[in-house]
């Protein structure tokens, strides 16, 4: 049995990343900005935004941490979702998920500029993955693929 190593992987995958990042910004491109949404002060929800903010700093990427509380309603959270659809400079975001439970998630998840929407769960973008069509992979099972293919384990395409 192989042992995979997830945190050395993820290291590698980071200072490839940064590698290209400092190229983009060494030929005055623009670099990549991210956002990420967190309503509320869940403990977990807060050290896994933390943990993208630390991951962005660390290889070059821009980064806005947007916090509301807790009591924000559904329609300030769908006026901040449509300025960042609307905001050129972002290039993508999260809105970290629980919600409180007096926000409709799938209304959220649906206002999301499919072109934006970082963890993939648009619709759009989930129906292209589905179809093998080219869209952004959401984090989990693209590490996964990264993963298996950086430890040349061989995969079964089409399992029934």
């Amino acid at each position: 049995m192989q042992l995979l190593d997830g945190r050395k992987t993820a290291e590698d995958i980071k200072n490839e990343i940064a590698a290209q990042v400092q190229k983009m910004k060494n030929n005055g491109e623009k670099v990549p900005h991210l956002a990420a949404v967190i309503v509320g002060n869940d403990g977990a929800s807060l050290t896994y935004v933390g943990s993208k903010v630390k991951s962005c700093q660390q290889i070059g990427f821009e980064s806005t941490l947007v916090g509301l509380p807790e009591d924000t309603s559904e329609a300030d959270l769908l006026d901040k979702i449509k300025e960042l659809n609307e905001d050129d400079d972002i290039d993508g975001f999260i809105v970290q998920l629980p919600l409180p439970k007096h926000i409709d998630e799938q209304k959220i998840l649906m206002a999301i500029d499919s072109d934006k929407d970082v963890d993939g769960f648009h619709p759009t973008n989930f129906g292209k993955m589905a179809l093998d069509m080219e869209t952004f992979i959401p984090a989990t099972p693209f590490g996964i693929m990264q993963l298996l293919e950086r430890y040349k384990i061989e995969r079964k395409e089409n399992i029934p």
